[in-house]
């Protein structure tokens, strides 16, 4: 018989020896200190361009493979995808400090708000949901998908 017996849990079989020593690191750090960001697709890369850039007035950079956003020390990737769909929950959000005002300047750059009459989700007639938690106004971009803005209450 081997000094390595085998042993037989839940299913898996394992040697003593692999059973005793740690499968994995408790904790990556790996990922703690990568710069992260995130993306998200969009279906033409020059409406994208003219909104995120001229609308919103974000810093925008072209790279062959989409459009970088930079938004205070974030940076937002989007990439073009000929069978887009947009997303069905809100991938950007923009913290402001009054959200009346944000709601008026975006209402005034021709951007048209999200109205929510759901049991969790209502939105008042400017198209602002007035709390719990933060008060949140949505708004799409070209392609579809769904951005807030965001004042905390």
């Amino acid at each position: 018989m081997s000094n390595n017996p085998i042993l037989l849990e839940r299913g898996f079989v394992m040697s003593t020896k692999a059973a005793v020593q740690p499968s994995r690191k408790k904790v990556s750090n790996t990922f703690k200190t990568a710069k992260s960001f995130s993306s998200f697709s969009i279906n033409d890369l020059q409406k994208a361009k003219e909104f995120y850039g001229q609308t919103l007035g974000l810093d925008v950079s072209e790279t062959p493979e989409g459009l970088e956003l930079h938004t205070g020390n974030n940076t937002i990737f989007l990439y073009s995808k000929p069978n887009h769909t947009p997303a069905s929950f809100t991938v950007l959000n923009f913290p402001v400090d009054d959200i009346e005002e944000a709601v008026d300047e975006l209402v005034g750059l021709g951007v048209s708000l999200e109205h929510y009459n759901m049991p969790d989700i209502k939105t008042d007639e400017r198209g602002i949901f007035r709390g719990p938690g933060p008060q949140i106004a949505w708004f799409k971009d070209p392609a579809g998908n769904i951005l807030s803005v965001l004042e905390e209450t």
